[in-house]
């Protein structure tokens, strides 16, 4: 009979805990109004596996570990005090690239320390490592041009080619080492150099406005080395949580290839959203610019308001002066909505979070399914800060790259107010021709001092 308090038997009914915590804390997070508390559950979850890592036999370098820890979660606990909502898409890229790098380096410790691992967890080991290096490298170039310091997408002739080169090179190398025909450390050096190198070319390409599918790959592709290179230490926990992670992030990265219309291999090898490229898809007509008064009293006596955010909103912290405007606009009787197209941002969910942060109600916000049918209903469509998801090329111009992509119908509005800083393109580079249809106005400047200036206008209304 089984010692019911042998460190065996804690270890893995804790583990068996923990995947409880993870499944709950998903689950939870899958709506907006449980997603704190389900933070929280997958977050006890996490700390009870790292407890648990102290009661493996044979466990040595407490105080080494001890010390990692307390650096790692002073580190995450500073950074995510800190970091501006606006800065959060290149902080959860940080992350996945971070997570990815820890299983690339469980996986070099294992195949540097040689050992005999059967065959089936050398493949493991290789491929955990492989995935892992490529997320972690891409992930840092993902950060780079979220941050603002990759201002350019780099493309040279031949690259897709060089590109397969690479995986070749790369499975070539750990086919060499799972194999054990040779696993000297210049071999495995060789594997990881490439796979970074892997890593680096499929992402530089990329540009800025396809980040949302990117980032979702990139943590997809992290939960999977983690749960590989859980297989090779025997570590259930990191199995259920690399698995988990993967799923999600697989799922996820469906959805916002889906909600562009397009596949994930057209956004990894195609050239949509280069960041420094030209703009693209000339209109005709002009942009008609309106004051801020004006478009006070517009929406003062609407009967129906739906607000776009974008990025922009994001960059000018405007979502505290939205919400505002929103609640002056409600008290006077306007039904007032708020319009999400799954990618805008730089993140997945990025506009509900900001949203959520300012206090805006969950019933106000819809998605793109939920609300497209109501802009012919809205006396006013007013756009903050997006660009593309609201783009009506993407119904009517084939020869557009984002033609077929679902739109906000902002359009089909009585009235469009869009709130932008100039006359430039979008993040992707393709002119919008909302901006220029007759029933379409813009009021210029940031976006929350816009936001100021329109409570003025509406407060003046008696």
């Amino acid at each position: 009979m089984p010692d019911l308090f042998s460190a065996e038997t804690l270890i893995q009914g804790s583990y068996l805990l923990t995947a409880f915590l993870f499944i709950v804390g998903l689950k939870r997070m899958s709506s907006p109004v449980t997603a704190r508390s389900g933070i929280l559950w997958a977050g006890a979850g996490m700390l009870l596996a790292v407890l648990v890592t102290f009661l493996y036999p044979g466990m040595t370098n407490y105080p080494l570990i001890i010390a990692a820890v307390v650096v790692g979660s002073l580190i995450a606990w500073w950074s995510g005090k800190r970091v501006a909502m606006t800065d959060m898409p290149q902080m959860i890229a940080l992350y996945n690239g971070m997570g990815g790098g820890a299983a690339a380096a469980i996986a070099a410790v294992e195949l540097y320390k040689g050992g005999e691992h059967g065959l089936v967890t050398m493949v493991l080991a290789v491929v955990g490592g492989l995935i892992g290096a490529v997320s972690f490298s891409g992930s840092a170039i993902a950060f780079g041009k979220l941050q603002g310091l990759i201002k350019r997408s780099f493309r040279f002739g031949g690259q897709q080619v060089f590109n397969l080169a690479l995986l070749i090179g790369a499975l070539v190398l750990g086919g060499m080492i799972a194999l054990h025909l040779n696993a000297s450390p210049a071999i495995i050096t060789s594997f990881f150099v490439v796979a970074l190198v892997l890593g680096l070319t499929m992402t530089l390409p990329i540009g800025g406005a396809d980040m949302p599918v990117v980032i979702s790959l990139y943590n997809a592709l992290t939960g999977l080395a983690v749960a590989f290179e859980g297989f090779v230490l025997g570590n259930a926990a990191m199995i259920i949580a690399g698995t988990v992670v993967g799923s999600a992030g697989t799922l996820l990265t469906q959805l916002m290839a889906k909600a562009m219309n397009r596949s994930l291999g057209n956004v990894l090898f195609s050239g949509f959203g280069d960041t420094g490229g030209a703009a693209t898809g000339e209109v005709g007509g002009s942009m008609k610019p309106i004051e801020a008064t004006d478009v006070g009293v517009m929406m003062a006596f609407a009967s129906k308001v739906i607000i776009v955010p974008g990025y922009g909103m994001a960059v000018a912290q405007a979502q505290h002066k939205v919400w505002e405007l929103t609640q002056l606009l409600i008290d006077r009787g306007v039904t007032v909505k708020f319009a999400i197209h799954p990618v805008a941002g730089r993140m997945p969910g990025h506009m509900n979070v900001l949203l959520a942060e300012a206090g805006v109600p969950y019933d106000l916000i819809a998605d793109l399914d939920e609300i497209n049918a109501e802009f012919e209903t809205a006396d006013v469509a007013l756009i903050i800060g997006a660009n593309d998801v609201v783009n009506p090329v993407a119904r009517t111009d084939k020869s557009s790259p984002i033609y077929g992509m679902p739109i906000l119908n902002a359009d089909k509005a009585k009235n469009c107010i869009v709130v932008k800083r100039g006359q430039g393109a979008g993040f992707s580079g393709i002119e919008n021709a909302l901006f220029y249809l007759d029933n379409t106005r813009m009021l210029y400047g940031d976006g929350q001092k816009a936001a100021a200036e329109l409570i003025s206008a509406v407060k003046a209304i008696s």
